[in-house]
């Protein structure tokens, strides 16, 4: 896979002409974009549809946790859309996973969410969870990945854990030497990230807002070609 490839963009806009506009800015110099919750709960799926006729592949990052008859009828959807990617959340269960695998061609690929890199350890204690995150995510993306899931979401940090499970891997918290790390606890570059076994890296704030999109992710390319 070439660099160009491996970089996802994250399009966290709430404005739609906005959206739209990066995302024209961003065709043929980023592999993929993400439409997260903010994005399609405010534009709805035609949102998807627009995105994908420029040209994109879309990932489709809803991060679903239903039952197991309503996690299928989603990434049905999500399939019909278009989408190349769909998250859900592992720790819906082996269930949900297969019923969602199952219900959607290979064309769109599902991917889990491990444990949010939003969290760290201590807040992984206040929701209930025992234990240190680099074990639970690995036990995650293990259930996910033996009941049909074709990757994982995670942290860069648990890449070398789950290096003897199979499936791609979908890297966030990624942010290029320098950039403020925001909400995300557990960061690293893109050029880490890569190295360490990430498939593709998902970037957001660093190149929406930037003055210079189009620079912005080229000079991530370029770092990933340098690695």
């Amino acid at each position: 896979m070439e660099s160009t490839a491996k970089l996802i963009v994250a399009l966290d806009l709430p404005d739609r002409r906005e959206l739209l506009a990066l995302a024209r800015q961003l065709i043929g110099n980023v592999g993929m974009v993400k439409v997260g919750l903010e994005a399609f709960i405010a534009h709805g799926p035609d949102l998807v549809s627009e995105i994908r006729e420029m040209g994109h592949e879309v990932f489709l990052d809803l991060k679903v946790h239903d039952i197991p008859r309503t996690a299928a009828a989603a990434a049905r959807e999500a399939d019909r859309l278009g989408a190349s990617l769909l998250t859900l959340h592992a720790a819906g269960g082996a269930e949900m996973i297969k019923a969602a695998r199952e219900a959607a061609s290979e064309s769109l690929k599902i991917v889990a969410v491990t444990v949010l890199t939003s969290f760290n350890e201590s807040g992984f204690d206040e929701i209930g969870f025992r234990g240190d995150i680099g074990t639970a995510a690995t036990g995650m993306a293990a259930l996910a990945i033996e009941n049909g899931a074709d990757g994982v979401v995670c942290s860069a940090l648990e890449l070398d854990s789950l290096s003897g499970i199979g499936g791609l891997r979908v890297v966030p918290g990624v942010r290029p030497q320098g950039s403020p790390k925001g909400d995300q606890k557990r960061v690293v570059t893109p050029a880490e990230a890569i190295n360490m076994g990430a498939t593709w890296i998902v970037v957001g704030r660093p190149i929406v807002q930037s003055p210079d999109p189009v620079a912005a992710a080229a000079a991530i390319v370029n770092e990933l070609e340098r690695s």
